[in-house]
Formats: structure tokens, sequence, C-alpha cells
């Protein structure tokens, strides 16, 4: 902890950026520094950082119990917002029939929160790496509510398709914010676990609200969709402005230097981040740093191949999350509120995937720790030793579009269907958890900026593969619709990791400086 004297200032040799991987990757140090001889405590006295070995202000010396709580308002948070982004699918016929629209404009009002998505995270990402994680979460928790609460009073459907997108807008927050506090918070051999539990709840958002959006269309108003979602996130809120304490660590260590320059009345602490900065005006620093995730998505091959990867399965997930109501209504005769229920299956496969791939994910890097001591002593393995995860999904994955694509083409009985969405699901988000996980390793200093350029394109996929589904499977049928996306997934997601593996390092020591 810092105290009110120099001496009392731990004599730490780790960055203040990164703790806990600076060391056993110093391509990142000078990336980051852009110098290969960095000041360090013993260099540098006045340099403000985390003690050695224990710092009760380093997040990720945090109680287990304060990082539980931080993750799960996160968690709770996703969860609503992606919610939001498929409760209204049920209604859509109800609201076009109320506000005369055509197929174009309904279809515009449920994809265009996703949309906003694609955006959002390429703004907010980037400010939560110069105010922090607190402010923007909380920001965007208001700016959520305030244009939700505005789609339940919508009463034309222009109001209503710019206030979704201006919803979706606030909602993107979570997608740049989960991987920054996640990786502000836990360490790398903690990813698995944290990132399987964190998802556990959102994960339920995206199938879950068409069920419920089934019942709520076919028993009241449309408008309670909003409404009630409107009343979960207020609670949240609530609930985040109390739990939810400031995770990244640059700023919390700005904090503690200014405290110092206040309590000593010495005006030579300074923090790594401040004296990289001290020459640069606000505009400077705002300019860069806002236009991080585009410079990653147009110049890091890393962020490029992993974005395309999890970009293809994400808007696999969209075109099921799109059309598999229509099937068992259309195809099966079953009512709106049973076809619903059939999204337990998403549910169940997303759900598998995570608690599977966690678990299995950290059990891999143990294995690898004690590789990496034993071949060349390092203290962490490199982060591309997250990446051979990701070809037992993308194996699972397009078994699982094989077997729904020709029992639903057949009618086989709705349990091979389900059984085939369920295989799907698992194999995708065992193929994303080490993706993610990897981007988080490889980008520690900015990890919300790469999460938005990856967010990006993957919510670019969700809006834009739903609007061909219907095309295709007329044309194709669910067979060979399905067939088709599968033999894509094989030809995308078994080669395009093996790059990542091989040359990653190489990689990421290249555009080091460009961030």
């Amino acid at each position: 902890m810092a105290s009110n004297s120099q001496g009392n200032i731990a004599m730490a040799t780790i960055s203040p950026v990164v703790p806990s991987t600076l060391e056993a990757n110093p391509t990142l140090i000078k990336g980051i520094e852009h110098s290969p001889n960095p000041p360090t405590k013993s260099s540098d006295p006045f340099l403000v950082v985390f003690d050695e070995p224990y710092d009760a202000e380093n997040p990720k010396d945090w109680p287990t119990g304060r990082k539980w709580a931080v993750t799960d308002v996160l968690s709770a948070t996703g969860f609503n917002r992606i919610m939001v982004s498929t409760i209204m699918a049920p209604a859509l016929p109800n609201i076009a029939k109320e506000f005369n629209m055509n197929s174009t404009e309904s279809a515009m009002a449920l994809s265009i929160y996703l949309l906003a998505t694609a955006f959002g995270p390429l703004i907010i990402g980037p400010l939560s790496e110069i105010y922090g994680r607190k402010r923007v979460l909380h920001a965007s928790n208001l700016w959520f509510l305030v244009f939700n609460i505005a789609c339940g009073f919508a009463y034309s459907k222009g109001l209503l398709i710019a206030a979704r997108f201006l919803a979706g807008f606030g909602a993107s927050a979570i997608y740049a914010l989960a991987a920054g506090v996640l990786g502000d918070v836990w360490r790398p051999e903690q990813r698995g676990r944290s990132l399987a539990m964190y998802l556990l709840i959102p994960l339920l958002g995206a199938a879950v609200g068409p069920i419920i959006g089934g019942f709520i269309a076919s028993r009241t108003t449309w408008r309670w969709m909003f409404w009630s979602t409107s009343i979960f996130q207020a609670v949240m809120m609530a609930v985040s402005f109390d739990v939810f304490r400031e995770t990244f660590a640059p700023l919390i260590l700005r904090r503690r230097a200014a405290r110092l320059r206040s309590e000593t009345g010495n005006q030579q602490y300074h923090t790594l981040d401040e004296r990289l900065n001290e020459k640069k005006s606000v505009s400077a620093v705002l300019v860069r740093t806002l236009s991080r995730p585009l410079r990653l998505l147009a110049f890091h091959p890393i962020i490029q191949i992993v974005a395309v990867i999890s970009a293809f399965y994400y808007g696999i997930l969209y075109i099921v999350l799109s059309s598999f109501s229509e099937l068992w209504v259309n195809q099966y005769h079953q009512s709106v509120e049973i076809s619903g229920l059939h999204y337990i299956a998403v549910v169940i496969g997303e759900i598998g995937g995570s608690q599977l791939g966690g678990p299995l994910m950290d059990f891999l890097y143990r294995r690898s720790i004690q590789k990496a001591r034993t071949t060349n002593g390092e203290l962490a393995p490199a982060p591309e030793s997250r990446v051979p995860m990701t070809f037992i999904g993308a194996l699972i994955a397009p078994l699982g579009l094989f077997i729904y694509g020709w029992t639903a083409q057949y009618h086989v009985h709705w349990v091979a269907v389900d059984a085939g969405i369920v295989v799907a699901c698992l194999g995708m988000q065992m193929t994303d958890i080490p993706l993610t996980a990897y981007v988080i390793d490889a980008y520690p200093e900015h990890t919300s900026s790469a999460a938005g350029a990856k967010q990006f394109l993957r919510s670019m996929t969700a809006f834009l593969f739903p609007l061909f589904t219907p095309v295709m499977y007329n044309a194709l049928g669910y067979g060979w619709g399905n067939s088709t996306l599968a033999f894509a997934g094989l030809v995308l997601g078994l080669p395009a990791p093996l790059i990542i593996y091989f040359y990653g390092a190489r990689l990421r020591a290249k555009a080091a400086s460009s961030y």
C-alpha cells in the first residue's frame, strides 16, 4: 500500500500497466512503453507502482469475494443487455401491424440494436482505458436505461428504431468492459474459470429473450418487454453503484500518485502512464486512444484472425436465434409459446460449452506452465498456448450444424433437432472462450480496445447474417443450408488458428508499437 512517505513504498520492479504479464512477455514491455529499457522502481524512486508481492489496491490481489462480486455485476448486466437484443423477436408481427411496418422495417427494428453494438465498443472500450471502467459502466447503464424505456413508449416506427439503436449503443459497453475487467482482476491461470462463471448468466440472455418475449407477446402488450427489462436494469444500476469498484490499474495508480503528491508536497511522484503521456496534449491522447480499436483491426493480423473466426460463429448463432422459432411454427406447426421453449437447446449448448471449456482451458494452461518452466524456465507460457483448444470446438460445431440441418430438413423428431443445436452451440462456445482468453493475454494493457475491435465484426455478422437467412433456407433448405455453414466453419476454424499458434508471438512483437 502507498503511504505518506517515499520510504514506505515497496521496491517493486514490475510495471503498473500489466503487473502479472510483463515479466514473462518482454516484447509487450517494448511495445507498450516504446523502450527496450523501461523505468522501474529501482531506477526511478518516484515511480508509483503496485507493491510486491502483495498490494491491497491491486485488483489482482483483491480478496476472491470482491473479485467475484465485480464479475457477477458484469455478468448480470450483460444478461439484461443481451436479452434485450432478442426479446422482441416473437412480437415482431404485432409491432409491425401496429406501426404499419413492412418486412424490412420490422426486421430492422430487431436488428438495429445489434448494429449499434458493433460501433459502441469502438468508442466505449478506449474511453474505459482513459477514464476507468467504473465511470464508463455507470454512464452506459444510465444511457441504456433511458433509451430502453423510450422503446416501450415509442408511438411510431421511426422512434422505435431510433430508440433501439441508441439503447444498443449503451448496451454495447458490456462487450468491451467485460474482457477488460476480467483481465484487470483475474490472473492468467484463473482465466478459464472466471470466463466460464462470467458467461454463465449472459449466455442465457440471447436465448431466454425469445422465450420471455413469446409469453409477454401472447399475454400482454409488447411494450412490457421494454418496461420489464428497464425495471431489471434500474435494480442492476443500484447494485453496481454499491458493489462495483474501479479495476483499471493505471487509473488506480494515477490516483495514488496524485495522493502522494498532495500528502508529501513532492511533485515528482508519477506513474509510468503519466510519464508516457506527459508531453502529449489531451486531444492527442484522445485521438490515439479512440482510434486504437480501428488500428488494431486494420493492422494487427492477430485481431483480424480472431475477429473473423469469432464473428463467423456469432453470426451463425444469430441465424439460429432469428429463424429457430419460424422452423417450429411453420414446419412443425407448433404454437409461438411452445416454439420459444426450443431456445432452451441453445441455452444448454452455450452454457455447456462455457462450463466445459473454462475448466479445460485452465487445465491446459497449467500443463503449459509446467512445460514452459521445464523447457526454458519462463514464468508463464506465451498467450499462444490458448489456441490449441479452439480446434476442439472447430470440429464439434460443424458436426452439430450437420445434425441440425438434416434432421430439420426431414422433420425428424424435435429431440434430434434440438440435440443438433446443443452440439453446435457447445462447439461454438468452446471455440470462442480460448480466443477471448488469448486476446486478454496478448493485449493486457489494451484489452477493452482489442475486445471492441473483435466485437465490431461479431456484431456486424449478427446484424447481417439473419438478413440472408430466409433466402438461404428457401434456396438450399435446412439440410444443405446448414451443411454449407458447417463446411465453411471447417475451412475457417481449422487452418486460421494455426497461423496464430505458429506465428502469433512474432506478429505481436512486430505490431506492438502500433498500439
